[in-house]
């Protein structure tokens, strides 16, 4: 993705750039979100996948990625200073890379205690965490853009939005 933010800008131009950014990408959105507290995100069509993980995770084949035949793929929208919740899954590990904007940290740990460690990921920074694995986002000082795409570990019933356990969330959910 090909973006210069400025990071004084509000949500709706940082949106709009990068909605643009994806259509010069020919990425189809089926859903965008501004309304999450910490930023939002941009739901891109399945089909495009494998061309999406092409694009943002050209080092990973797809034999390694693809547990079962969906990635869900989705451009996470991070604002300055937010913070995801502390999280984890049941039936899907994640993979991110930052793909614009400023820095971005996470947390990550195998219990449900949140360090005080924060991991700082540079633009072109990747990380992956696996199902179960406890993990929060968080915006440093300016938007950061971060690609995600799902390894769902149930192919009968892939990871949603259900699929969240919340063990601290700063915005009450």
């Amino acid at each position: 993705m090909n973006l210069t933010l400025s990071q004084d800008a509000d949500k709706a131009s940082i949106f709009e750039q990068i909605a643009a950014a994806l259509a010069e990408d020919n990425f189809t959105v089926v859903k965008q979100d501004q309304t999450r507290p910490w930023g939002g995100f941009f739901v891109i069509d399945e089909a495009q996948a494998p061309a999406f993980a092409a694009k943002y995770f050209p080092h990973l084949e797809m034999s390694e990625i693809q547990i079962t035949n969906k990635l869900s793929p989705k451009i996470l929208v991070v604002a300055p200073e937010k913070r995801l919740s502390w999280q984890y899954h049941f039936r899907r590990a994640e993979i991110w890379k930052v793909i614009a904007g400023t820095t971005v940290g996470v947390k990550i740990s195998d219990t449900d205690e949140e360090s005080e460690e924060v991991k700082v990921l540079e633009s072109g920074s990747f990380i992956q965490m696996d199902t179960g694995e406890r993990h929060r986002l968080i915006g440093l000082s300016g938007w950061g853009i971060v690609a995600e795409i799902w390894q769902h570990s149930d192919p009968e019933k892939p990871s949603d939005e259900d699929d969240i356990v919340r063990l601290q969330d700063d915005f009450g959910r």
